[in-house]
């Protein structure tokens, strides 16, 4: 999870939304590593969920089914949004 987290701040960078969106294979990086991330937090036992109610667990796996199952409409400054005011700060952070 900390992996994805922290591929997902290198592939904003320091691009805008509309540089993101301008760049094919950037999107697909960002939606992959969502993917990874909603997948991996979907492994995490319940009971190591239970102990760390501070994680809204449903966030990540609920966006990675969206893009899994919506990829064609995903709102990329949702994703750049979320990167930027969610996961700030999170790739080293033992909350994930």
């Amino acid at each position: 999870m900390r992996d994805a987290v922290s591929r997902i701040h290198q592939v904003i960078g320091n691009l805008s939304t509309e540089g993101i969106a301008a760049d094919p294979l950037r999107t697909d990086a960002l939606m992959w590593n969502y993917t990874v991330l909603g997948e991996a937090a979907n492994k995490v036992s319940r009971e190591f969920r239970n102990a760390h109610p501070e994680i809204v667990w449903h966030r990540p796996i609920g966006l990675r089914n969206r893009i899994i199952h919506g990829y064609w409409s995903i709102d990329i400054d949702v994703l750049v949004t979320t990167a930027e005011r969610e996961l700030q700060g999170r790739a080293g952070a033992g909350t994930l």
